[in-house]
């Protein structure tokens, strides 16, 4: 079981309490009316899987039911860091979890 960081309740918590909600930092297309349909498609389904660190989004399920984003490790599930959204970079190392 991981033990998350909640960057806005500041608590680490157990895993139960989350829900993953996709990859972060997806860029939406500026004027979706005028992309072409592979490029819509590719915004709506397509998304990377990576072997190492990977950004995720979460949400805070059963507390304070806030999005962030979190940079995990997907060979190891190592959480390397949480951020709040719209923070583009991972923060310093104070915000992963120490167990």
């Amino acid at each position: 079981m991981l033990r998350i960081f909640c960057p806005y309740c500041e608590e680490h918590r157990e895993e139960v309490e989350f829900h993953y909600a996709g990859q972060a930092h997806i860029q939406r297309p500026s004027v979706p009316d005028d992309c072409s349909d592979e490029t819509w498609g590719a915004y709506l389904y397509f998304r990377n899987n990576p072997r190492g660190q990977h950004r995720e989004m979460w949400v805070h399920n059963t507390g304070c039911r806030k999005f962030f984003n979190m940079c995990r490790d997907t060979v190891t599930y190592e959480i390397v860091a949480t951020y709040r959204l719209g923070e583009t970079s991972v923060p310093n190392s104070s915000r992963a979890p120490h167990d």
